[in-house]
């Protein structure tokens, strides 16, 4: 008696339409951000370390992926191979994907300066 009756709403199915388009708009806005945030800058970093692998050359000093610092000795294209010394008259053979870091001079000054800090 004192309850109205309620009646149905038709425009149910044009609202869940219009929902549909902006959880479309909101997925490709995330999809957006995670790619200038994350996808994009690692694959920069990725090249950047590829094109220091590549330009390798006798002499320069690198640090495998087992933490290892080695000077590079001879470099073998064909297999992709590097020779490494890692020790006085030991020389061993890596794979040239195993190359963490080529260690330039700005990364040994770097390195000594902390070096120094933490003696004080």
């Amino acid at each position: 008696m004192f309850i109205s009756q309620a009646f149905a709403q038709t425009t149910a199915e044009a609202s869940s339409s219009g929902s549909l388009t902006s959880m479309i708009l909101q997925l490709v806005l995330i999809f957006a951000i995670f790619y200038f945030l994350l996808i994009r800058p690692q694959q920069k970093r990725i090249k950047e370390h590829e094109a220091k692998v590549n330009a390798l050359r006798r002499g320069d000093e690198i640090i495998t992926g087992g933490g290892v610092i080695a000077k590079v000795v001879d470099i073998d294209d064909n297999n992709d191979e590097l020779k490494v010394e890692i020790a006085p008259a030991v020389v061993v053979r890596i794979a040239r994907s195993t190359v963490r870091e080529v260690l330039t001079e700005e990364v040994k000054a770097a390195n000594n300066n902390k070096k120094n800090q933490n003696k004080k």
